[in-house]
């Protein structure tokens, strides 16, 4: 599966003309970030079968985001069916004739015509379809949401490559800058030595100090200032950053957490370093690196 964002929108239309009916459609999904498949459906109520199989239909094409499903629909059928409510149109005509052999001078006698005029008597019913007509009806709508999961997917793929695309320009950025950081560091145990020995000159008001004692002193602060393993270690996160990248492949969870293991040794760099340029470097660090998570949390 190739890289792919978690935001995105397609749009799918179709229709199908038969004898007793005709059909039209139109499906819209919109896809925003989400932890797991999410499906957010809005369709008829007499279309409720559709909506069992669209997360199965879903998760042919997607392992993540939150999409919402909106189904647009005119159906009609060409040959409507009328019913005859028997049991109002009865007590109609009773009351009518009633009427009419009270006052037969003043009244006209009650013809059928006016009868089924009385509401409720006659009643048009329109697109209602029997059990083949409705599984065909169905059958095309989820092969129209199917191909709106096709558009979709192709949708959030040219995202994905636009993300792609910055990530790899961030991921350049934190090499150069730890390698900066590897440069500094180089020089850190002599400038420790030449601090602690300023330092114990001036507590000791020029009181002589062996050059053993000194250099143990300097060994623990160097020790406790060694951030070669965590350079190290960013060194080998960038070449995973980069393999996670040129698989083509979602990588939206093993990449955030690759950025939580980033800001971790970052961090710890920081806390360590008594160093002005590695301590700012060490926050550029942090900011490129939220850069980079903010874009990975819209990816697949």
């Amino acid at each position: 599966m190739q890289i792919s964002s978690m935001t995105g929108f397609a749009r799918q239309s179709g229709s199908l003309e038969r004898e007793n009916f005709s059909l039209s459609w139109v499906w819209e999904i919109k896809s925003v970030n989400g932890k797991n498949l999410d499906l957010k459906v809005r369709l008829p109520l007499w279309l409720d079968e559709v909506s069992l199989n669209l997360r199965n239909i879903a998760a042919k094409y997607f392992e993540r985001g939150s999409l919402g499903v909106t189904l647009d629909i005119a159906l009609e059928r060409n040959e409507a069916e009328v019913k005859v409510n028997r049991a109002l149109l009865d007590k109609v005509t009773e009351a009518a004739l009633t009427l009419y052999r009270t006052y037969p001078e003043e009244l006209a006698r009650p013809s059928a015509a006016e009868l089924l005029k009385t509401e409720g008597v006659l009643e048009v019913v329109k697109n209602r379809f029997d059990e083949e007509e409705l599984a065909e009806i169905c059958r095309n709508l989820r092969a129209g949401f199917e191909e709106c999961c096709i558009r979709l997917q192709s949708n959030r793929r040219q995202e994905g490559q636009k993300i792609k695309t910055v990530l790899e320009e961030r991921v350049d950025r934190i090499e150069i800058l730890v390698q900066e950081v590897a440069r500094l560091a180089v020089a850190q145990p002599a400038l420790l030595k030449q601090k602690l020995s300023a330092q114990l000159a001036e507590l000791l008001e020029g009181a002589p100090i062996s050059e053993e004692r000194l250099a143990q002193e300097a060994v623990l602060l160097v020790n406790r200032a060694d951030i070669r393993e965590e350079i190290d270690r960013l060194m080998a996160h960038v070449k995973t950053a980069r393999e996670l990248l040129a698989a083509n492949q979602t990588l939206g969870r093993r990449f955030d957490f690759l950025c939580q293991e980033f800001n971790r040794e970052t961090n710890t760099i920081c806390s360590k370093a008594s160093d002005i340029e590695i301590i700012n470097r060490g926050m550029e660090l942090k900011a490129v690196i939220e850069q980079l998570r903010e874009q990975v949390q819209n990816m697949e």
